[in-house]
């Protein structure tokens, strides 16, 4: 089976997008083509080139904005990588997508979607035929009792990072018949799975890593000393959903906003699907483990 080519939209202010590039970049299965970063100031490209170029990953670099007003890096990154020098893009970002996006390409977003709504803006010609999404919120009108957060319980709209820091750019990417396929990794998802101290140590014993593991892993070894619960896998949650959409429960939904809250209610013929469930091992190993071995689900190998 030939790899999946992934074009990735990102920004730099948490760790989960870095860590999510560690991944991506030296997956089996994966082709990464190119790399769009939110707004994309030189600090930015500079941890993104930076991290690409431990990984001996060679791909384009687009920005949206290298003037922005803050340099929109994570203090983390500069515990972990150091002061990285600045850099400048390939090109601009919008442009480096319609050139990256062919029609088997998949667009993978952890960012708020500036880059995608100017895709769509600038680009008529361009379309996507698949996009898979971190962002949105599946609420307690999709989620069995089973599957719910307790800290979503109650809830059919939250605030969502990603859909709401380009509200335009959400609701053009959610209803343009350009983009083919829409797949959103929930945050009623994301925040039930964590990179803490015991996914850890399974993680640093896993044989022969892909070297972006192994890179994640040295990065998440720092966080977890001032972060001893852990981080939520918001992003990469997001990956895992590219290489193993079986590993996750979909429902077809309309996705709407109120009173600056999004949420989704059922709807057919959207062709947008969001996440109601995870089997977060498995989506996990997908992600990390080599494809002959699964251990990071207890008592189990695949």
């Amino acid at each position: 089976m030939s790899p999946i080519r992934l074009v990735f939209d990102m920004e730099t202010r948490d760790p989960d997008d870095v860590l999510t590039l560690c991944m991506i970049a030296t997956r089996p299965g994966l082709r990464l083509a190119a790399v769009t970063v939110n707004p994309g100031t030189p600090a930015q490209l500079g941890v993104v080139r930076t991290v690409l170029a431990r990984l001996g990953s060679e791909v384009p670099v687009g920005a949206r904005n290298t003037r922005a007003e803050n340099d929109a890096v994570s203090p983390f990154h500069r515990t972990w990588l150091g002061h990285t020098p600045l850099a400048e893009p390939d090109a601009v970002a919008h442009e480096l997508l319609a050139h990256a996006l062919t029609p088997d390409a998949v667009l993978l977003t952890t960012a708020p979607l500036h880059n995608l709504r100017l895709l769509l803006r600038n680009h008529p010609e361009t379309a996507v035929g698949s996009w898979v999404a971190q962002g949105g919120f599946a609420g307690d009108n999709l989620v069995a009792p089973a599957d719910r957060l307790p800290k979503f319980a109650g809830l059919t709209t939250t605030e969502s990072f990603n859909f709401g820091h380009d509200v335009k750019g959400a609701f053009a990417a959610l209803t343009s018949d350009r983009v083919h396929s829409r797949r959103l990794v929930s945050k009623n998802i994301t925040h039930g799975v964590a990179w803490d101290r015991t996914f850890h140590e399974r993680v640093l014993s896993i044989e022969e890593p892909a070297p972006g593991v192994r890179l994640a892993a040295e990065a998440m070894e720092l966080y977890l000393r001032e972060h001893p619960d852990g981080k939520l896998l918001h992003d990469p949650l997001a990956a895992a959903a590219v290489l193993k959409p079986t590993a996750f429960t979909w429902a077809e939904v309309e996705v709407y906003r109120e009173q600056g809250r999004w949420g989704a209610r059922p709807a057919e013929g959207t062709g947008t699907l969001i996440t109601v469930s995870v089997d977060a091992p498995r989506a996990l190993a997908a992600l990390f483990e080599p494809q002959r071995s699964t251990p990071l689900r207890d008592g189990e190998t695949r």
